[in-house]
């Protein structure tokens, strides 16, 4: 077994609120400091189960270069595999097949099964319809068959969901749910982005386009390589919260949004625990609100406790959220850089959403209005990722005032571009000894 990742939790917040108020905002950072078990041998590594979906749906013969290059990805990502680790593959169409190993169950990597397995994938055929929700049963059923706590798949497809009804889907993504992570890639522009940040949100994974398909086996491996460095899986974030006091919302705020507040499981009295999925050496932030009893100037209270738990409830670090009642303004109406950073990512995220959304409607005026916004904020908050991606569907005129003019002609890629990574988000700049926990 690895050694056990060091995790530190860190809260910035600020504690005072003016007389009346009854909200708490903080900003948790979460940070692991992991022995990096993808560069171990596979005796010292945590036990690990890959699944690699591939969409063999008669699409991906059109054209027949996103069959090979998905064919190559996959090979690529069986290569990053350590060795030892669990693994299967199934090739998805209006049913789930597997493709390697030959019977329901996993292998372990090996130079035999890596080869055996990439001669299986390279005898796929493209042909058939689109269900994903059987995609991802059949990779449920494989994960079953292991004891293995780190379970990862990746789902790669070029279509949309035609052959399952919508409703299907959302029972199958709860008859999954916490299952396995699972990352999704779609290749192309045929597919909607809003169905796979469904199954990539539902299964705490991330979505991205690969526009091209020869991008697909740089991306294969990374995603691999990133899953083998997993050391601690099914980690949770509990939030305790006094009498009379609640949970508002809990969202992973960095490096990607995931509204994490539906996702509660009550756990020890008054606490909940909010999924987080696996871990490996990494950083996270989340933003906790919560909601309290209205108190008087003076008065002091310790809002929420948030720790960090392993599956078998052992406490990995913990923070405090404090509140304390003011009637001095200087400091009960400061806003706390973080949480106002955050809140501003949130934003930024919704109005491209919403300007896409307006703009594909045909509404000019309140798509330029949103994608306005979205390069006001993008600019004041230094994210220049975004300010590029939206710089290919608006001509910006002024950055600061998010003044813009929407292109003629914007290509589907640089759209769906936009809108698949609308949701990753930029830390914030900070000042060491910022943070208190």
């Amino acid at each position: 077994m690895s050694a056990h990742p060091d995790f530190q939790v860190e809260v910035y917040q600020n504690e005072f609120l003016p007389q009346g108020a009854a909200e708490v905002n903080a900003i948790v950072t979460v940070t692991s400091t992991g022995s990096g078990s993808a560069s171990l041998s596979s005796s010292s590594a945590q036990p690990a189960a890959e699944v690699i979906i591939i969409d063999t749906s008669g699409s991906m013969h059109h054209p027949p270069t996103k069959l090979s290059a998905a064919k190559r990805a996959t090979a690529a990502a069986i290569d990053a595999l350590r060795d030892g680790v669990n693994f299967a593959v199934v090739a998805g169409t209006d049913i789930a097949e597997l493709v390697y190993p030959p019977k329901l169950g996993m292998r372990g990597a090996s130079m035999i099964s890596r080869e055996e397995a990439k001669r299986a994938v390279n005898a796929l055929r493209a042909d058939g319809g689109t269900a994903m929700g059987e995609w991802l049963l059949l990779a449920k059923e494989l994960f079953a068959t292991q004891s293995n706590p780190l379970r990862h798949a990746i789902l790669l497809t070029d279509g949309q969901n035609v052959h399952e009804r919508p409703k299907k889907l959302e029972r199958i993504l709860a008859n999954v749910n916490g299952q396995f992570v699972c990352d999704c890639r779609g290749v192309g522009t045929d597919w909607e982005v809003k169905e796979l940040r469904k199954i990539a949100d539902t299964l705490l994974g991330s979505v991205d386009i690969v526009a091209e398909p020869e991008g697909l086996e740089a991306d294969f491996r990374a995603m691999t390589t990133a899953a083998m460095g997993k050391e601690v899986a099914d980690v949770a974030l509990r939030v305790w919260t006094p009498q009379g006091a609640t949970v508002k919302f809990v969202k992973q705020v960095e490096p990607s949004l995931q509204d994490l507040t539906e996702r509660r499981v009550d756990s020890v009295p008054r606490s909940g625990d909010y999924p987080t999925g696996s871990w490996g050496s990494e950083s996270r932030d989340y933003h906790v609100c919560i909601q309290v009893a209205p108190a008087n100037v003076g008065d002091k209270m310790l809002a929420a406790r948030v720790s960090l738990v392993a599956s078998g409830g052992e406490v990995l670090g913990n923070g405090k959220v404090l509140a304390v009642w003011t009637d001095d303004t200087a400091l009960s109406t400061k806003i706390n850089p973080e949480v106002a950073h955050y809140t501003g990512q949130a934003e930024l995220a919704q109005v491209i959403e919403e300007g896409l959304e307006a703009q594909r409607a045909g509404q000019i005026e309140t798509a330029t209005a949103k994608l306005g916004r979205a390069v006001a904020i993008a600019h004041e908050s230094g994210h220049e990722d975004t300010a590029k991606l939206l710089a290919k569907v608006v001509d910006v005129e002024d950055a600061a005032r998010g003044t813009v003019r929407l292109k003629r002609d914007v290509s589907t890629v640089d759209a769906m571009t936009l809108e698949s990574r609308s949701q990753v988000t930029k830390r914030v700049g900070r000042k060491s000894g910022e943070g208190e926990s």
